[in-house]
């Protein structure tokens, strides 16, 4: 038994920035920054998150990005959170964005995931939050929200299912192993970016530029730039339980509001298993996004509308 500890919830601590404005007059920098510390069967590891919005708000929304993302994909979504009274944490999953990589690259896999967010969760002192996550952070959520005792009360799986399809992943497996090591130029990287999210749906320019300045880091020691993803995960990536997920007992289980949002081209979410979804559980509302596969980026306004609303107690339309 732990003793010698407060009876005051522990808070996560954050830093705070100055905020900056898109053009389109959001506030696109987060209210704070911060970090906190995960453990894998060897070593500590930091995670980095950006805060937004009140601190003091009841239920946090918490924004968990896909396979090779970080958590600046939330931006945009947590922009408008923010203005309407939510506070929003959008963690950097370890290997990815600001957090540190793991010495092991055989930790790159879902449980790990699920324990750094169980570390978060604990240190937002809340007693329920809401969930949103595309793809991996779709699949985080499901476990998690699906245990005895879960604090999440909503929870928006972008584009994902407990049951992984083949040709999706050999899709995903294919643009990891061909990832450059490094952009001469940022609009070397920003090409990039365009080809291999393609999927992501229709973006404006100063969305992919966005997408592109918080995916590499500039390296003055080798004079490029560098993605701010660790290519170990690869590695990971060919671990079987990549290839064996099936999650449905975790699905069965949840039993909060479910908002599956599903891109009409996915390769990831088939129409069959999002079928088998709505028939074994009854808690799930569906939105399909036009012109859009895996994952759509929740950065349109149309949405983000959907997702707000839905946060908010409102079923989408």
């Amino acid at each position: 038994m732990l003793t010698g500890l407060s009876n005051r919830p522990m808070r996560l601590k954050s830093t705070e920035v100055r905020p900056a404005d898109w053009p389109e007059g959001r506030q696109m920098a987060p209210d704070r920054i911060g970090s906190v510390r995960g453990l894998t069967r060897r070593s500590f590891h930091r995670i980095a998150f950006t805060d937004w919005g009140p601190a003091s708000a009841v239920r946090p929304v918490l924004c968990v990005h896909g396979l090779t993302r970080n958590g600046r994909d939330f931006d945009h979504l947590a922009a408008v959170l923010a203005s309407a009274g939510r506070r929003v944490i959008c963690p950097d999953l370890p290997g990815r964005g600001q957090s540190e990589r793991l010495q092991d690259s055989g930790d790159y896999a879902l449980p790990q995931y699920c324990s750094d967010m169980t570390v978060l969760m604990a240190g937002l002192g809340a007693t329920e939050i809401d969930w949103v996550g595309t793809s991996l952070g779709g699949l985080i959520g499901m476990v998690l929200a699906a245990l005895p005792g879960s604090p999440i009360r909503r929870i928006v799986i972008n584009d994902i299912g407990p049951y992984l399809p083949w040709t999706g992943l050999l899709r995903l497996g294919a643009n990891l192993n061909d990832a450059p090591k490094s952009f001469e130029t940022i609009e070397q990287a920003e090409g990039y970016y365009r080809r291999v999210l393609a999927p992501f749906g229709r973006l404006e320019d100063a969305h992919w530029r966005h997408l592109t300045t918080h995916s590499v880091i500039w390296s003055a020691e080798g004079r490029c730039f560098r993605p701010l993803c660790d290519p170990n995960i690869a590695h990971a990536f060919r671990n079987p339980w990549h290839y064996s997920v099936d999650l449905w007992k975790y699905w069965d289980a949840i039993d909060v509001p479910i908002l599956v949002v599903r891109g009409q081209q996915s390769d990831l979410l088939s129409e069959g298993v999002l079928k088998d979804m709505m028939r074994r559980n009854r808690n799930v509302r569906v939105h399909s996004v036009a012109e859009c596969g895996h994952a759509p980026a929740l950065i349109a306004d149309d949405q983000i509308e959907v997702v707000t609303q839905f946060l908010s107690g409102n079923d989408p339309t």
